[in-house]
């Protein structure tokens, strides 16, 4: 049984995943938790503090699950497990799907670039976040399908809370997780978009899996494949977790 928990990322609640239910295989169990602030799930306070967000959503992130982290989803899911807490053990592995290891590069999007969105999103959130889920779905071979999808997933739902998504702004221009992933403790792999406007080419490049004509939202235009590679490279972590098990027993 291969057990996944989907995390969803910035501006987006656990709805985008939907287009993938029906397509997992019997024997992969699949959780789309929301992060606190997003869907029904209230708001942290304040919604900033990282150790506060890994103990009230311990329950949400099973170590004998493998983490798929879209976005901001797989930067937070990678920063939460190098806390010096032990709110969060390591999973069996964790994915990230257009994330590396910041998300500020200076061939993709400059911290220059994601300064003037805050910026633009302290005068005017509700605009801000329109323009960023046209902008992140740019590189889908059909983005007015793709945003329109998209709009037809979130429906009349409530919207994320402002002050949640303003932490997390602040997260995707601070956090840096390079140090942890020289050496990760769990699995991980990397899955990108050929055509994700978000990601830098380096980044592209480091992928260990890539989707062909897909950019940031692969769930939206490429579901099928992208369950496929998920589900392939879920495998390969548990696959990787299983060897180092036996090597220290042996």
């Amino acid at each position: 049984m291969t057990r996944l928990v989907l995390l969803s990322g910035w501006g987006v609640d656990a709805r985008i995943w939907q287009p993938l239910a029906p397509l997992w295989p019997a024997g992969v169990t699949v959780e789309t938790p929301d992060w606190p602030g997003y869907g029904a799930q209230p708001a942290l306070e304040p919604p900033s503090d990282l150790e506060a967000l890994a103990w009230a959503f311990a329950d949400e992130l099973p170590r004998d699950a493998v983490w798929v982290g879209w976005s901001l989803g797989g930067l937070l899911a990678t920063t939460l497990l190098g806390l010096a807490s032990t709110a969060l053990p390591p999973p069996r592995g964790l994915i990230q799907i257009g994330m590396g290891p910041r998300f500020c590069h200076p061939e993709g999007v400059t911290q220059q670039e994601l300064g003037r969105f805050r910026r633009a999103f302290a005068r005017d959130p509700d605009a801000t976040l329109a323009h960023f889920r046209r902008w992140m779905l740019r590189g889908e071979a059909s983005p007015r399908d793709a945003y329109r999808h998209l709009l037809d997933l979130l429906g009349e739902g409530p919207p994320p809370d402002l002050a949640t998504l303003a932490a997390g702004l602040q997260w995707l221009a601070e956090l840096d997780n390079s140090r942890l992933l020289a050496e990760p403790p769990c699995p991980m792999r990397l899955l990108s978009g050929t055509d994700d406007p978000l990601l830098s080419a380096t980044r592209g490049q480091d992928a260990d899996r890539t989707i062909d004509g897909a950019g940031h939202c692969p769930m939206l235009s490429r579901p099928d494949t992208l369950v496929t590679t998920l589900i392939g490279l879920s495998r390969e972590c548990l696959g990787s977790r299983s060897a180092a098990n036996l090597e220290v027993q042996t």
